[in-house]
């Protein structure tokens, strides 16, 4: 896991982690961008330090495809076939957390949520 909002593309002809722009990039940017700014951590770019010191995420956001190549993956493939904008959230560096560490993630992520609704 990590934590950071990602966004189409996920794959791209080289099938090499390189930004992968759709043709709704900023719209994606903006998406992504009015979840992270509602999350302190996750805005400041470097969420999992400890696990994978190198990883930096400008903003809290990062294109798919540059942060590594997904062939055939779902958001890619509602964007493409169906007309969906969907973008994917890691919500932190442990993927199965304890299940009294979840009103935490809550509460760093509820304004998150509803800022994103709001984009709607």
């Amino acid at each position: 896991g990590s934590l950071v909002v990602n966004y189409p593309f996920d794959d791209d002809e080289q099938r090499v982690a390189i930004y992968s722009k759709s043709p709704d990039d900023a719209v994606f940017q903006q998406l992504a961008l009015s979840y992270s700014k509602e999350n302190r951590k996750m805005y400041q770019g470097s969420p999992c330090k400890d696990m994978y010191p190198t990883e930096y995420f400008p903003h809290g956001i990062t294109n798919g495809a540059q942060w590594y190549n997904v062939p055939g993956g779902m958001q890619d493939w509602n964007y493409l076939h169906t007309n969906c904008f969907e973008v994917t959230i890691e919500l932190g560096c442990v993927k199965y957390p304890k299940a009294e560490e979840l009103p935490k993630y809550w509460e760093e992520n509820r304004r998150s949520l509803l800022q994103f609704m709001k984009q709607v």
